[in-house]
């Protein structure tokens, strides 16, 4: 079973919801988890907020955070995580788990990150985590490796009892 499949299929049976917000991977993650039949039983939805203004208009993130660090930054990716939940809430209900993505595909640097330069955040119950990664390639190549490694960071966090304790990284650490 693929990554994106196992995630689906977790949520599923736990009864959970799905919230995606999408910097530098466009609606690719979004576009990989609804490319599996039967995401519409736990995806919410996406918000690609490409433009930094945005992360913090429809995502909620700090805009004094956005302007001291940029859009590239660990906090900046779970504040994206937790703010999916809420924008894409449900009947009044937030979604379970929000997973972000900001980064540099390129091709140069932004605000003194290096071209590869990728922040996953993952939202779950109260929790909340970032991982960094720096990928190697061209745009296309990083965009990819940012979705891959998106829907593997899900899928960890969800491993264990489901709260996210078991996952490495857990806890707000980047």
């Amino acid at each position: 079973m693929s990554a994106t499949a196992e995630v689906l299929e977790t949520l599923r049976e736990r009864g959970m919801t799905l919230a995606v917000a999408e910097s530098l991977t466009g609606g690719a993650l979004c576009a990989a988890l609804v490319a599996v039949p039967g995401a519409s039983d736990v995806l919410n939805g996406a918000v690609v907020a490409y433009a930094t203004p945005v992360k913090a208009a429809l995502l909620g993130v700090d805009p004094d955070l956005l302007a001291a660090h940029g859009p590239v930054d660990p906090e900046v990716a779970r504040q994206m995580a937790v703010g999916a939940r809420t924008a894409l809430a449900v009947d009044g209900r937030s979604a379970d788990v929000g997973v972000a993505t900001t980064g540099v595909a390129g091709p140069t640097a932004q605000g003194g990150q290096p071209v590869g330069t990728v922040h996953i955040g993952v939202s779950v119950g109260e929790r909340t985590l970032s991982r960094r990664f720096l990928f190697p390639g061209d745009r296309s190549a990083i965009r990819a490796a940012a979705v891959a490694a998106a829907l593997t960071l899900l899928r960890e966090t969800l491993g264990g009892d489901g709260s996210g304790g078991d996952a490495p990284g857990y806890g707000g650490g980047e």
